[in-house]
């Protein structure tokens, strides 16, 4: 059996909002297509140089009132950064709170403006244990 990952879908209240959050992890937008029958927006967005891993975002243009409010049942998407204390630190100076700091150098949790669970792993070796985060407490659910 051949199988080949494609994308990831979630559903979006407000576009913009969105992809700026996923622009400051660093991902870019790969693709669009818009369905003026369909009444929606897909932005497909990807770490730089790995456009075969998106994310699709789903807009719809008429709103969504199915949209949970709180996306747990999804899971996560997951992401491996270069510094995950660097990023982190850009994501808060964002006003991005970081629900599971990066206490052990390694993992960190965040949510997007649609309540999307975002998993960050060091890539490598966990850091070595840092302040502001070693002693900073969960906020909220992850």
């Amino acid at each position: 059996m051949n199988i080949r990952y494609l994308h990831t879908m979630v559903r979006v209240a407000d576009l913009d909002k969105t992809m700026e959050f996923f622009r400051l992890l660093g991902l870019e937008e790969t693709r669009r297509v818009d369905n003026d029958k369909g009444r929606f927006t897909l932005v497909f967005m990807a770490p730089p140089g790995q456009p075969e891993c998106p994310v699709e975002l789903t807009y719809n243009w008429d709103g969504d009132e199915g949209l949970p409010s709180d996306s747990r049942h999804f899971g996560h998407l997951a992401y491996r950064v270069g510094n995950i204390y660097d990023l982190c630190q850009k994501l808060m100076d964002a006003g991005v709170i970081i629900n599971r700091p990066p206490r052990d150098g390694h993992m960190a949790f965040v949510r997007s403006p649609d309540n999307i669970s975002i998993e960050l792993l060091q890539e490598g070796d966990a850091l070595p244990p840092a302040e502001p985060w070693a002693s900073m407490e969960n906020t909220g659910h992850w």
